[in-house]
């Protein structure tokens, strides 16, 4: 029997006043998957981490997590019980020392686990006695990772985590991430605009553009599905009429007719052949690319 998601909405939609920023958003997040959530700043992915913890109200559509109906303010406390959370802005208590937010955060949750949280203030090198206003802005990114993994929860959602960060923390908390779900039963929902980052680590992503999804898979399904066809005429490149499925975008300039396709490459270049190039060239295509061109509108 399919375990059913940790996370799913259906035709979720949320206005402020004339502004869309969701417009139909539909979600499925297995359990123990590491999943990225993509898209450009802007796209809906800030307010839909708000919905999904009970900070706002949808317009339209529903969210659950856990099964539970996200906008119930009952089940919204129970959402956030199980549910580990850093936020874009690392909102922690400035007046408190590293050792102080530790001990104060773990008496709000029966399941902390002491060894975690010693294990992290070792693995970061945190300092105990310093003041969180006096930390560096990876440091409180620390501080935050370690307070969300330390309270034994069962989905750990992750609003831009990364975000104005050395490259070499970045690392270290990426790290951090899958080893700790590696260890542990946990699902992380990873919202990000860093491609990289979730390319690195992520197992499934969504691609959300103008508060819908635009693309959605498991990552190695999408390296393997998607291709770039690139073909070179004789003279100038003919204005094509694919029948096959998964065509995402065409370009032509001069002799090149390129072609961008989510699946049936054996299809499309049966097509492209009948086409008469000089050359037929399939090429893979990278998450970088999916992305951007999922997100870029066509002149």
């Amino acid at each position: 029997m399919t375990e059913p998601p940790i996370i799913e909405t259906a035709e979720l939609r949320k206005n402020y006043g004339s502004t869309e920023a969701l417009r139909g958003l539909n979600l499925q997040v297995p359990a123990g998957s590491i999943y990225g959530f993509l898209g450009r700043n802007g796209a809906g992915k800030t307010t839909t981490l708000k919905i999904l913890l009970g900070m706002t109200r949808p317009t339209s559509g529903h969210a659950r997590v856990f099964g539970l109906d996200a906008g119930a303010p009952e089940a919204s406390v129970a959402i956030r019980r199980r549910t580990g959370f850093v936020s874009e802005d690392k909102d922690l208590v400035d007046s408190m020392t590293v050792e102080e937010i530790v001990r104060f955060t773990a008496a709000f949750y029966p399941r902390w686990r002491s060894d975690l949280a010693q294990r992290y203030l070792r693995k970061f090198d945190l300092p105990p006695g310093k003041k969180v206003k006096n930390l560096s802005r990876g440091t409180r990114t620390k501080v935050a990772l370690l307070l969300a993994l330390s309270r034994c929860a069962d989905l750990l959602v992750l609003d831009e985590p990364t975000s104005g960060l050395d490259p070499a923390i970045v690392e270290e908390v990426l790290q951090a991430i899958v080893a700790h779900v590696a260890g542990e039963e946990m699902t992380v929902f990873f919202s990000s605009h860093q491609i990289a980052e979730v390319d690195q680590i992520a197992d499934r992503v969504t691609i959300v553009d103008g508060g819908r999804v635009v693309v959605d898979g498991a990552i190695e399904d999408l390296r393997e599905n998607y291709r770039r066809i690139h073909l070179v005429f004789d003279g100038e490149a003919p204005k094509p009429a694919f029948r096959a499925p998964g065509i995402v975008r065409t370009y032509r300039k001069g002799r090149e007719l390129t072609v961008l396709l989510s699946m049936g490459v054996e299809r499309v270049v049966e097509e492209a052949r009948a086409l008469n190039p000089v050359s037929v060239d399939v090429i893979p295509v990278t998450l970088k690319e999916i992305f951007l061109e999922s997100v870029t509108k066509e002149d």
